[in-house]
This record gives C-alpha cells, structure tokens and sequence, in this order.
C-alpha cells in the first residue's frame, strides 16, 4: 500500500508541473493554425533551419515541460526532427538542481551545460542537414491540423474555441503522462533503484550504453541516479553524458502519445539512444574529464 501511495504521488508531482507548459504551447500552435494558416508553412520553412540552435538552448532550462512541448510541436509539424533531438538532447531535467544542491562549482556546471547546448545544437543541425532532401522528409509531413483531428479537440470549431481546444490536448497528455509515470514509478520501486544503480556501476566496460538505456526511461528518477552515481564517482563523464544526452524526461512519453506515426517514433528513439552513446565514447575515447 505505502508503494502504491508513493507512486500515485510522484506521478502527480511529475504531471502536474507539465501543464501550464503544455497548456501555453497548445494555445501557441492553435493561434498559428487560426490565424496564420498557409502562410504558417512559408514563415516556419525561413526560419526552420535555425531550429536546433533554438531548440538546444531552451532545452537547456531545468524543466521536463520544453521537452513536452517540443513533442508537441514536433507532432504538429511545426519543427523538426533535428530541432525536437537538439531539445532532447539539451534538456537537463533533474541534473541541474542535482549538481546545484550538491555545490558543485559554478565553471564546472557550466561546463557541463555547454557541453550539452554544443552536442545538442551539433546533432540537431547534422540530423537535419542529412534528412532535409531525402523522401523521408516527405513521407512524414504533418501539419497542426492533424493534430487536432487526432485528439478530437474541435479546433476546426469557431473562433472562440481556441481556449477550449488547447485545453482538451492539454487533459488528453496529462493523463496518458500521468498513467505511464505511474506504472514507470512501480517499475522502479519493484526492480529497486539500488539495483539499477549497482547495474550501472559495476560494469564500467558497457556504463556507456547501460547509462543511455537507463536514460531512456522517461521518468526524472533516471537523470537522478545517472547524475549521483557521476557525483560519486562511480560514473565516467562520457558514461554520464551519454545518459543525460538522452534523457528526455517525459518528451518521449508525449510524442509517442501526440505522434500517430510509431515507426517514426521507434526510429527518433533509436537516433537518441545511438546519438547519446555515440556522444559518451567520443567524450571517453577523448580523455574528457570535468
């Protein structure tokens, strides 16, 4: 019953910071569907290439919801699939607060941080620059409106529907976060996080790719445990960054809710996990240490 109790807990903690980020982005993309409307795709095709310098910045605030609302966007066919990786890769989730609360030196976080917004802003641009003239492009065309139709929101519905259709996409992702959280929390309680931990520790030969699959676990308890096994020792820095480079938070969570397309969601989660090890060996092949 306690396990129960602390589960529905940390999965209402983990839910309910999400949504006045995802409520503001849904407001966003349906003011773009209403009011700028073909003109939407000609403005966002001139400034879309700078997405992942964007993308890898904002993603680097310690808060899950930029990586919700990416996923959202990214759904909606207002970004790209660079720019959604430079935001996943940048975002920090509970790794600032982690290195924060236990007084890391200011350079070194900052190092840190850098590091993360580069390799962010890098793999976004690289990503982009490799699909931008392949079909693939092509064959995954969205437009916000798709979107919409998917939830049943009625954002084709009158002018002064705008309110009422951000905030069903906003209801529709809390709950479906809140249910996967949950069940993710029992995971973890019922595995133990000292398994996990030792799990990732004790084999210093595969911590690179153990830490990104740990990473891959949309809940903020993975970039907890990646962080504190760094901080005490137990975890290279190419092993660490490996994991947070893809710890998403719950992005994943809400793209694969918000995108109907799940091979495409397989592959981006394949692109992140190869991405974030491919990250961690460079950084360990190069001797970096921070």
């Amino acid at each position: 019953m306690e396990v129960l109790t602390h589960a529905l807990l940390h999965a209402f903690e983990d839910t309910i910071k999400l949504i006045p980020f995802l409520f503001v982005t849904y407001m966003v993309m349906e003011w773009l569907e209403r009011k700028t409307q073909d003109k939407q795709t000609a403005m966002l095709s001139k400034v879309g290439r700078l997405g992942p310098l964007f993308g890898a910045l904002s993603g680097i605030l310690p808060q899950c919801g930029f990586s919700a609302a990416a996923a959202s966007l990214y759904a909606g066919g207002v970004i790209s699939i660079g720019t959604l990786v430079a935001v996943f890769f940048s975002t920090s989730d509970e790794m600032l607060p982690l290195l924060i609360s236990n007084h890391v030196p200011a350079d070194k976080i900052a190092w840190i941080l850098g590091i993360k917004v580069l390799t962010a802003l890098v793999s976004g641009f690289m990503l982009d620059g490799i699909l931008r003239y392949t079909k693939y492009r092509h064959k995954t065309e969205k437009r916000i409106h798709d979107l919409c139709e998917a939830e049943h929101c009625g954002c084709e519905e009158e002018e002064g529907s705008i309110l009422h259709s951000a905030l069903v996409h906003t209801i529709h992702i809390v709950l479906f976060v809140f249910a996967i959280t949950f069940a993710l929390t029992l995971a973890v309680e019922w595995i133990g996080e000292e398994t996990l931990m030792t799990l990732l520790s004790s084999h210093p030969a595969v911590s690179i790719f153990l830490s990104a699959l740990v990473g891959l676990v949309p809940n903020c308890a993975s970039s907890i445990m990646i962080t504190q096994l760094y901080l005490d020792g137990m975890l290279g820095f190419g092993a660490m960054m490996a994991g947070l480079l893809v710890g998403a938070g719950v992005g994943l969570l809400v793209l694969y809710r918000t995108n109907a397309h799940l091979k495409e969601n397989l592959k981006i989660t394949g692109i992140l996990y190869a991405g974030g090890v491919f990250w961690g060996v460079v950084f360990t092949m190069a001797g970096i240490v921070i």
